[in-house]
């Protein structure tokens, strides 16, 4: 699969967009999947490269937060793989549903998954749960959300961050980096999928890679200095555009 410079005119500067959103506020996908889409190219592959691409820049904020040691390592080998499991399972569905399907789908899940983006975020310090349920909260957690991010992705990042901190009671920190490396995990194994199936346009898929690279490095650099909230009105003019297209296109 070959695009022309247009498409990579559109894609690489919203996939820099997605990687500084996806380390500062999560929800990365809001933005780099609705670039591919825009820019023609069809569900399917959009998803597959999307998921390369993504896949190098989580890579790079990854490394970041263990290097400055915000993991809860005692429930890391479970979560991720679980992780591992479901987006196995999410990427085979894909692979099997319809474009039409899939942009129908895409339609009442974006303003879903937005809204619970956009929302904010508490940052308390709650009481820890006992390792045991801890690590079994945590784990069921990953699988579900596996298999989502496998099928589809955008916000897997969010929901897992929301989920740690809500149910399994890690703080923010600890749980960003426990939704890193568990995000990586998910990733990787839907982009093994895809490349055994043939559904990533890989040209297209690197070079944006390395503009998600240099802005999940640049962004996770700015978690700590707070630099939020300049996201939350780009995610919305995105979804807005993505939205008019699948609306409007036949």
């Amino acid at each position: 699969m070959t695009y022309d410079l247009s498409v990579f005119l559109i894609v690489c500067p919203m996939v820099f967009l997605a990687g500084l959103v996806d380390s500062v506020a999560g929800g990365g996908g809001l933005v780099s999947l609705p670039a591919y889409l825009f820019a023609g190219v069809p569900p399917h592959t959009a998803v597959a490269t999307n998921k390369c691409s993504s896949s190098m820049g989580t890579l790079v904020s990854t490394l970041r937060y263990l290097k400055s040691g915000y993991l809860d390592r005692s429930v890391a080998v479970a979560t991720v793989l679980c992780a591992l499991v479901g987006s196995v399972l999410g990427s085979n569905l894909m692979l099997v549903a319809s474009d039409t399907l899939l942009r129908y789908l895409l339609i009442p899940l974006i303003p879903v998954v937005a809204f619970y983006v956009l929302r904010r975020r508490g940052e308390g310090n709650p009481e820890p749960l006992p390792l045991k349920r801890r690590r079994w909260i945590m784990a069921v957690i990953s699988l579900v959300l596996g298999v989502y991010d496998g099928f589809y992705g955008p916000g897997t990042g969010t929901f897992l961050l929301l989920l740690y901190t809500s149910l399994a009671k890690l703080d923010l920190k600890t749980a960003s980096g426990n939704v890193k490396l568990v995000n990586l995990s998910s990733n990787l194994a839907a982009v093994a999928v895809f490349l055994w199936n043939g559904q990533i346009a890989i040209p297209l898929g690197l070079v944006a890679g390395l503009f998600g690279i240099a802005g999940n490095y640049l962004g996770t650099g700015l978690v700590l200095k707070r630099g939020g909230k300049i996201i939350r009105p780009m995610l919305l003019v995105v979804l807005s555009l993505l939205f008019l297209k699948l609306l409007l296109d036949p």
